[in-house]
């Protein structure tokens, strides 16, 4: 396992920072209990993996710089998952490796859980999000936008896979 918290850690104080990176803890979080088995739920996906389509202008072209910062994104849902790939290089290249796009954006096994009727259905869109490392940012803009996209997709439970 990679212990990731106590390497960021040590990679932030290591870089010279004063103090280490603060981690956003919120005990308040507005979770919700669903009404309805998982079976009937139209279910959403979202990751910090910066996943992109390849050869599609909306996600490949746009550099990540912060001042072209584009938060909340989607694809496509029916997207081939070999067209996925993270065009992140923030991850421990000593750990892992992104060659498994499943493996940081499960898209295939949500196709599966609903062809196996274990969740309802899929939204036509899946979410993904640039790593930022600003809780200010995620708080006053990107947790808005994607709570905007699950409603306008009406989903009714979302998974979460942060990288």
């Amino acid at each position: 396992p990679v212990r990731y918290i106590d390497r960021t850690t040590e990679d932030y104080l290591r870089q010279g920072y004063e103090k280490a990176y603060q981690w956003a803890h919120h005990t308040d979080a507005p979770f919700t209990r669903l009404t309805k088995p998982l079976s009937e739920c139209k279910v959403g996906l979202i990751g910090t993996s910066e996943v992109a389509v390849h050869f599609d202008p909306d996600t490949e072209a746009n550099p990540i710089v912060e001042e072209d910062f584009r938060g909340v994104y989607s694809i496509p849902a029916d997207v081939d998952s070999s067209r996925l790939y993270s065009r992140t290089n923030s991850f421990d290249m000593n750990a892992t490796h992104l060659d498994d796009v499943n493996s940081y954006y499960p898209i295939d096994r949500m196709r599966e859980a609903v062809a196996d009727g274990r969740i309802g259905s899929m939204p036509d869109r899946v979410y993904g999000c640039y790593n930022n490392y600003s809780q200010r940012k995620v708080l006053e803009q990107e947790a808005p936008k994607a709570l905007e996209y699950c409603r306008q997709d009406r989903i009714e439970a979302l998974i979460m896979v942060p990288v």
